[in-house]
């Protein structure tokens, strides 16, 4: 525990110091409470009521046991940096976070905000939930599981990687609209180099670009879907799309044959050249289930940051798979 209390305290002095600096770095976003609604968001699961300070002021104790000192924006931003980007040598909240689930469930969950991840870690590990900050019940639960701690690693993921993902909710002509979300989530662990960039469960985000209902000369409708990224545990972005690799090992994977799979074989998958690599919907009374897996691929080469997978937690296995010239998927 003084251990953990000691960590803590040194987490909030290199908050404290590095404010002005973050502030200095990164420009605000535009308006007041557009930081702060994302600190909530990633905390509670959406914005609190009551005035801006006393809303900061409850994130700030929630987090760390106390208020920081500084402007309403240096506030703000650091409570945003260290969620996310972390400290000096020490890798963000979330970043932790999204390795302590990995390593107890070998998956994450994104959509659960993060004071309902970490009771769920705890309710496991110790078999209650605990109270105080939750940067400190953090850091006894990573020195439990990992007492080495957990540190971030720079690596390169390749243009054209390969990865699965399932659909979490139907879509259709009749209930969809343009610019709806499309939830997605990643299948299986994206690894590269012997470390590990996003967990199974890891979110992918896509929209509705269009939907087009039945049309003259008994044209059916379409809905257009456009995939945008995947989510890292360092919360940084890849994008993705459906190029010609993910086209072909979507076809060629024979566990796609069957149940929900087979509405993936059954959509228009369109690359780069259509639909900047996205599908389409096609059919007045087509639907493609929850539960659809399908390929996707890396739009471009991306520098992030990633877990280094240690021996005891399988490092060093289950490599991304590659896609030869002719789509086939080499494990």
């Amino acid at each position: 525990m003084r251990k953990t209390r000691g960590f803590l305290t040194v987490a909030v002095c290199l908050v404290l110091a590095a404010t002005v600096a973050w502030a200095d770095e990164i420009a605000p976003a535009p308006g007041a409470f557009q930081n702060l609604e994302r600190v909530e968001t990633v905390l509670y699961g959406g914005p609190q009521p009551g005035g801006l300070l006393e809303r900061l002021a409850r994130a700030e104790k929630d987090l760390f046991g106390r208020e920081l000192p500084g402007s309403l924006t240096e506030r703000q931003t650091a409570l945003l940096q260290f969620l996310e980007k972390g400290t000096a040598g020490q890798p963000g909240f979330l970043f932790k976070l999204g390795v302590a689930e990995w390593a107890v469930a070998q998956q994450v969950y994104p959509t659960k905000f993060a004071a309902a991840r970490l009771e769920g870690l705890e309710q496991l590990l110790e078999g209650h939930t605990q109270t105080g900050p939750l940067a400190m019940r953090l850091e006894r639960l990573v020195t439990k599981l990992l007492p080495s701690g957990i540190q971030g690693t720079g690596v390169s993921v390749p243009a054209a990687t390969l990865v699965k993902v399932r659909l979490l909710q139907p879509l259709a002509a009749r209930f969809c609209k343009t610019g709806d979300k499309v939830g997605l989530e990643l299948v299986d662990d994206l690894r590269v180099q012997g470390t590990l960039v996003a967990p199974r469960g890891s979110r992918v985000a896509a929209h509705v670009q269009s939907v087009e209902g039945p049309r003259s000369f008994g044209r059916p409708s379409e809905v257009k879907v456009t995939f945008e990224y995947l989510e890292t545990l360092g919360m940084e972005q890849i994008p993705v799309l459906v190029g010609e690799a993910a086209k072909n090992a979507t076809k060629l994977d024979k566990s796609l044959v069957g149940a929900a799979g087979a509405s993936a074989l059954g959509m228009v998958l369109l690359g780069p050249v259509g639909l900047a690599g996205g599908f389409l919907v096609r059919g007045d009374d087509k639907t493609v289930p929850a539960g659809t897996q399908f390929y996707l691929e890396t739009g471009q080469a991306v520098s992030v940051l990633a877990y280094t997978v240690p021996a005891t937690l399988g490092g060093g296995a289950a490599p991304t798979p590659a896609v030869t010239s002719t789509g086939a998927i080499n494990p």
